[in-house]
Formats: C-alpha cells, structure tokens, sequence
C-alpha cells in the first residue's frame, strides 16, 4: 500500500489544521479546487473549512450554505463560550442536508463528485454536505431510436435524472435502485434498478458480482461495463441491450430484468438480453397489434435479406448458374461482360465502398453529412457501372442488402449482422452453397451456445418456451397477456377475461 492510499484510508482528527495537511497533500493545487476557510461562531472562536469543486457546485449555493451556517450559529448558540465541535456537530446533523464521514478519502471522493466537505474544529469526522449541481444536457428524444408513436424523452448523460426518469414510468415501492462505485480514478456512479419481487434473487445478486468484480482505472462510457460483464466476451454477437429509451428500460424491469445505469452516458444496459429481441422496435406495443406485428414481419425480412442476400448471389452467379431462371442470368451476364473482376472481388469491393459512404456520412458534421453520403453514393455508384467496374444487378443487391440492415431498430445487432455478412460472402464465393451452408450453421450453433446472464440466447425459441411465444414473431393484443416471460419471479401480470367486450343492448 502506497502512502497516498494511506492516506485516503486514515481518519479525520480533531484538529482542524492536521486535516488541512492530509487533504492538502492529497489534493494539491488545482485551480478548480475552491478552499475557503471562515470563523462558525466569533465568541467561540470556532474555526472550519469547506472544500468544493468549481463548476460542480453552484457558487450561489455555496453562499447560501455559508450564509445559513453563519445564522444558525448566531440564532441557535449566541454568544455561548462553551460551545464546542462536537455539539455545533450535532445540531448541523439535524438541521442541515449533511451525512458524516470518517474517512478521508470518503471526503474527497465526495468533493470531486460535487458535494461540499466541511471541517470545523474539535470535529474527529468530516461533513459532507449535499450540494451537487452543474450544466447538463436537458431530456430530449434519443437520436439512435426514434419512434413514430410513443414517448418522446430519453435518457441524459445525468444519472440521478436517469434514475428519476424511471421512477416516473415504475411507482412501485419494491423498485429498488442500488448504487456502487466503480474505476479507481474516475469512481464513476453506477446504479442497478429492478423490482424485488419480480427479478429473480439470483440473476440480481448475478449482476452485483459480476459488477463488484470490475477493476479498472475508469469507467468513462457503459461499453467498458459491458464488455467487463457480458456472458461471452469473444462473441460478435451483442448479448446485453443499451438503450436510450426510458420506455423500454421500464418493459424490461416490468418483466423481471435488471437495468444498469452508469453516470455521464444516457445508454442504459439491460440484461438478460434475447436475439429476437434486436428485432423488436418501441412502437411495435404502441400502435394496434396487427399493425405491430406486420412491421416486425417486414423486419424479419430485412434481417434475413441483410444477412444472406449478399452472399446468396455471389453464391449463385460463381457456381449455381442452374439455380437462376434463364432470361434472369442472360441479363446478369450481359451485365458482368465488361467487369474485369471475379463476383467475389466485386461483392467485398461494393460492400467495402457502401460501409465507407455510411461511415463518412456518420463523422462528417450533420448538415452536409446526409446529404455526401446520399449523392456520393449515387455518384460513386453509377460511374462505377459506367466504368464496367461493377455489374447493375450487384449495386442493387448491395443497395438493397444496405438498406434492408437499417430496418434493425438496434445498431449494435446491426452493426453485428454487417459483420457477419462478410465471412459469409468469402465462404459463398470459395465453396459455393456447401461453403455457405456450413458458415450460415456455425454462426447459428455459436448463437444457440451463447447464454445472457445464465438465459439462453435464442430463447424463447431454442429452447422452445410456447407460455413466451405471444411477442416472439408476432405482438399479441394487450389483453391476452396474462403472464410475464418465464424469466420473470412473479408470472403474473393481469388477471384473465380482461379482453375488452361490447356493452350488451338493453
């Protein structure tokens, strides 16, 4: 143990003047560190200071906590001589928003999060004084999931906003929210949400541990937690959700998960996870169910497209000729004779180009960003074909390939299923259909061994749960949704027969 970390783990002493030497050593000199000693009662003598954080604190309410000091000790103690420390101590307790610490390293953990520390003479402890406050970003719709119906505010980069959002949507008193700290340096606030009696005791305690284990310097963004705690940390695929949606973090806590939310990033973890979940949008539960459920068809559809598309023309077009109706190949033909390079070359080529124009219309600055991606696309792609680099039919396969992967309501499963394309596209392209075949069941037996929080990936369909199967392809109506997922403690969720009836004529 080093003597700095000797020092944070000491105790406060009674004199006001050792103390000041331990947190000067610790501390140092920083400009945004304000230190500001005063005089708590004349007669007494009594001396103290006060520790903040400039810019995490309201200088406005730093005044007004002086001020309130000052005048409590002249209305309550007046001109007492024998008013000491501890007793002034006592009182601040009991009228202030103050807690007690008799760390040192609790205090200054305190002052970098911003809170004020105050130490007053004669004191063998350190007062912590509640008074966090700086600019933040307000609640706004999330960028990344937007819904057509629905609510429209998302998480902030505040946790304590986070966490007050929920307890808007869930007014339940058995939502605990637990907070821990993690990253040596940057003692980043981490809160777990869920409903004790609904999520299972284990996955709960699951979570903690896999949390408590974390040793890392910083936490800077929930993607370290992430990756720190996932189930398969080598696998392409996402095992646990971030979001920005408040409304589907309270669906996930309503159904027995578990929500983690981590300061200064509005992306909450949610965890046990499903594949077919990645599928699913927002407003699928918001608009009427036959309307949800045709959508989240559509969506399967593109997933599939966006997954095998690719990889089934190349397939085709470099060893199944038979497998294409005639007058289709005659004009894939005509179009391939002027390209000087093999399906496969120009399959990755075009791939490569569509991931480059997506990325750069990600980066560049929003006002011109849509606009280069869309034209230098169309620019790009049609000199291509006029250059005979590229055949028509690949464009649009492309094109459509593309498109069809920004259906996927979540980026990061997109973002997996890119990924995936790509090996499957040099398989198809160097075996044909068997090479396809075997690469297309490998990802799928990898997914089906993949386990979120000790749930199966792929569940509710491998293993085949038919209580779950009501929100799987398709979204049942409200009222036939008697039970939670099997995930869940407490199953129930409405009592039967609440299907909505026509009033009985007179």
């Amino acid at each position: 143990m080093t003597q700095q970390d000797e020092l944070l783990k000491s105790a406060y002493s009674e004199s006001l003047d050792d103390n000041v030497e331990k947190l000067d050593a610790l501390l140092g000199k920083s400009i945004d560190l304000i230190i500001r000693p005063f005089v708590l009662h004349k007669g007494k003598d009594l001396r103290a200071r006060c520790y903040f954080t400039d810019g995490l604190t309201k200088a406005a309410e730093i005044d007004t906590l002086l001020t309130g000091l000052m005048a409590f000790t002249e209305d309550v103690f007046g001109d007492r001589e024998e008013l000491t420390g501890k007793e002034l101590t006592e009182r601040l307790l009991l009228n202030f928003s103050v807690r007690m610490t008799h760390e040192i390293g609790e205090g200054i953990t305190a002052v970098l999060s911003g809170d004020t520390l105050l130490l007053v003479e004669g004191v063998g402890a350190g007062l912590i004084v509640g008074s966090r406050g700086w600019d933040m970003r307000s609640v706004a719709e999330p960028a990344t999931e937007t819904v057509v119906r629905g609510p429209r505010d998302g998480f902030t980069e505040n946790i304590r906003t986070n966490t007050a959002i929920m307890r808007r949507r869930i007014r339940d008193p058995n939502l605990r929210i637990e907070g821990m700290q993690i990253g040596t340096r940057s003692k980043t606030d981490v809160n777990i949400a869920y409903i004790k009696d609904v999520a299972k005791e284990g996955l709960v305690e699951e979570v903690k541990l896999r949390l408590s284990r974390i040793r890392i310097d910083a936490v800077l963004e929930s993607g370290y937690i992430e990756e720190l705690i996932e189930d398969a940390p080598r696998s392409i695929f996402v095992t646990i959700q971030s979001t920005e949606r408040p409304d589907k973090v309270a669906a996930a806590i309503l159904e027995g998960r578990v929500a983690v939310f981590v300061d200064n990033t509005p992306f909450v973890l949610v965890m046990p996870t499903f594949f077919w979940e990645y599928v699913q949008a927002a407003d699928d539960y918001y608009s009427r169910y036959w309307v949800g459920s045709f959508f989240r068809q559509i969506r399967y559809i593109c997933f599939i497209l966006s997954l095998t598309l690719s990889p089934i023309y190349v397939m085709l077009v470099s060893f199944h000729h038979e497998m294409i109706p005639t007058e289709l190949a005659l004009t894939i033909a005509s179009g391939r004779a002027v390209v000087p390079f093999p399906v496969l070359l120009e399959a990755l080529l075009m791939e490569i180009a569509f991931e480059l124009m997506r990325e750069a219309g990600l980066r560049m600055p929003k006002p011109i960003g849509q606009a280069v991606s869309i034209v230098g696309s169309l620019i790009i792609g049609q000199a291509a074909v006029q250059a005979g680099l590229v055949s028509p039919f690949m464009v649009i396969v492309v094109a459509v390939t593309g498109i069809a992967s920004f259906a996927i309501p979540n980026y990061p499963a997109s973002f997996s299923i890119r990924l995936v394309r790509f090996p499957l596209i040099v398989a198809a392209g160097f075996f044909g259909l068997l090479g396809f075949a075997v690469f297309l069941f490998a990802f799928m037996i990898h997914a089906l061994s993949l386990r979120s929080f000790g749930e199966p990936y792929l569940a509710p369909a491998a293993p085949f749960r038919p209580q779950d199967q009501k929100d799987l392809l398709a979204r049942m109506p409200w009222w036939s949704y008697e039970k939670r997922p099997s995930i869940a403690k407490d199953r129930r969720r409405q009592p039967s027969g609440t299907k909505p009836r026509p009033p009985r004529p007179s």
